[in-house]
């Protein structure tokens, strides 16, 4: 067995919780996703985390031995450093029995939800990076992308404005000193440790989460992860850190974005700086073409759209060239189990001239994708925005494989 020095970091997997809006008539950690339960698949994303942890499973107690046997099959060399300790009747009292059976050269502490059992092992180095560099509570967030409505009844009131709201999941990550003593603190129920640690006067930040991080707390939510860990057509298991949807092959997605003009900066389209050209505006560099290609992407995989993936939450997309934006979006429909095909592109634009760099164009985008894109343009013939050359239009068709 290689040498594993003593972590400093833990993680507390809570997998006492009941499961009753589930209905499985059995605590929800321990329900079937395949041949493998919702722990097992927990279990599996944690121990696949480069960072070693000690892993404190919080069990009912009379689900211990089952929480162990799971241990003793899937922690291999990593074994000595887990274990099982009884939770308690809420999901408060359960982190605070993990707490206390945690060793004493933890100094930073993961509180991680069993039902989010999908979870990559990414999330996890990301929340243990951003505790290590500021200090803060760190919680993993994905944008709301639903219109929201408050309501009264069958009544709307308001409308609710998404730019402000994330939905947050977990590992939520903490110093252990903070958060033990948080919890020492602690005089009412919380719906997460984040929120536990605010009602002290403490701060608490984010990273972006991932979309397979949803909890599994309703029927759909189950077949829902069901439908991901099943085995793909040609009979190979998408378990582990590899799940993912089930593949038809080919699939075709759609993409496309409008960029304005302006006088500030210079322009970037299709991956390349236009010197002399007057810049598109944007949340990032404008790219009309790289944007197109990544909605495109993202639709043929069924994963969202840009937004989903490189909002507010990814603070390190703002101002990023349209490369980084196709370099990210190739890694997470690889990750979902798919090959890039091809792309096909159309810009509709009245400036600049296309033509004579249309070579170098596709060349630097199909590098990036590691896939042929195809790029053509056209005008409008005076008509419309871009005829009046005020911006620029992209449309993008993306093929996706089965990797």
């Amino acid at each position: 067995m290689d040498y594993i020095p003593v972590p400093r970091v833990a993680v507390v997997i809570v997998a006492a919780g009941a499961g009753t809006r589930l209905g499985a008539g059995e605590p929800k950690a321990f329900v079937g996703l395949d041949d493998r339960t919702i722990l097992a698949h927990a279990l599996d994303g944690v121990l696949t985390v480069p960072t070693p942890m000690q892993i404190v499973v919080v069990a009912p107690a009379n689900r211990v031995g089952e929480a162990t046997a799971e241990l003793d099959v899937r922690a291999g060399e990593r074994r000595h450093l887990a274990s099982v300790v009884v939770g308690g009747d809420t999901r408060q009292a359960s982190v605070a029995a993990g707490l206390a059976a945690l060793w004493g050269d933890i100094e930073v502490v993961l509180v991680h939800d069993a039902a989010r059992a999908l979870t990559p092992p990414e999330v996890f180095e990301r929340v243990i990076a951003a505790v290590d560099e500021t200090g803060w509570g760190i919680i993993p967030v994905i944008p709301v992308v639903d219109t929201l409505k408050r309501v009264d009844g069958a009544r709307i009131t308001a409308a609710v404005d998404r730019a402000e709201l994330a939905a947050a999941q977990t590992p939520q990550g903490f110093r252990r000193d903070v958060l033990v003593t948080s919890y020492a603190a602690a005089g009412e129920e919380f719906t997460d440790d984040a929120a536990l640690l605010q009602s002290q006067g403490h701060t608490v930040g984010t990273v972006a989460g991932d979309e397979l991080s949803f909890k599994i707390t309703t029927p759909a939510d189950l077949e829902r992860a069901r439908q991901l860990v099943a085995p793909s057509s040609a009979g190979t298991s998408l378990s582990g850190t590899v799940q993912r949807a089930r593949q038809v092959t080919p699939r075709v997605g759609i993409g496309t974005d409008v960029h304005a003009f302006t006088d500030q900066g210079t322009l970037w389209l299709a991956g390349l700086e236009w010197p002399g050209e007057s810049a598109l505006e944007g949340h990032s560099d404008g790219d009309a073409v790289a944007h197109a290609i990544v909605d495109a992407l993202l639709s043929a995989a069924g994963l969202g759209d840009i937004g989903a993936h490189f909002g507010t939450a990814r603070p390190e997309f703002a101002g990023a060239h349209g490369a980084a934006f196709l370099a990210e979006t190739r890694r997470i429909v690889e990750r979902a189990g798919f090959r890039i095909g091809n792309v096909a592109v159309q810009v509709q634009a009245a400036r600049p001239k296309f033509a004579p760099r249309r070579a170098e164009a596709e060349q630097v985008l199909s590098d990036v994708l590691g896939a042929p894109v195809s790029v053509s343009a056209t005008t409008t013939d005076g008509l419309g925005f871009v005829g009046a050359a005020e911006g620029v239009q992209a449309f993008a068709v993306a093929m996706l494989v089965a990797a």
